[in-house]
């Protein structure tokens, strides 16, 4: 393979890059679409944090979570109410649906095990 073909097909990889990112608008496809139930969700972790490792910087404490849709099942049936730490469950349900979406993610893309 030639210079020039070499170039052309880096250009070819980079369009097809930028492509994929502009099909994945994390901005304008969820943050504003969401703005508020983002923060609701974002509240949740910090309360999370604050009952379950309350010395540690933020983090997600796997160990500690480990029964994602049992855990947003249950918070689903109190949906449209506050929890007893002020937590709304709708936000604990969004959570959770994230914490599942990123475990099967990550199990899909070889990152871990199932």
């Amino acid at each position: 393979m030639n210079s020039r073909d070499k170039f052309e097909r880096i250009q070819e990889e980079n369009v097809s890059i930028a492509t994929q990112r502009k099909e994945m608008p994390v901005y304008s496809g969820v943050l504003k679409y969401f703005p508020d139930a983002i923060k609701e969700v974002a509240k949740c972790s910090f309360q999370g944090q604050k009952q379950h490792n309350p010395n540690l910087p933020l983090a997600w404490d796997r160990s500690k979570s480990g029964d994602e849709l049992d855990a947003l099942t249950r918070h689903l049936l109190d949906a449209g109410t506050i929890d007893t730490d002020g937590i709304r469950h709708s936000a604990k349900v969004a959570w959770r649906a994230l914490a599942n979406l990123q475990k099967e993610l990550e199990i899909d893309n070889g990152i871990r095990e199932a």
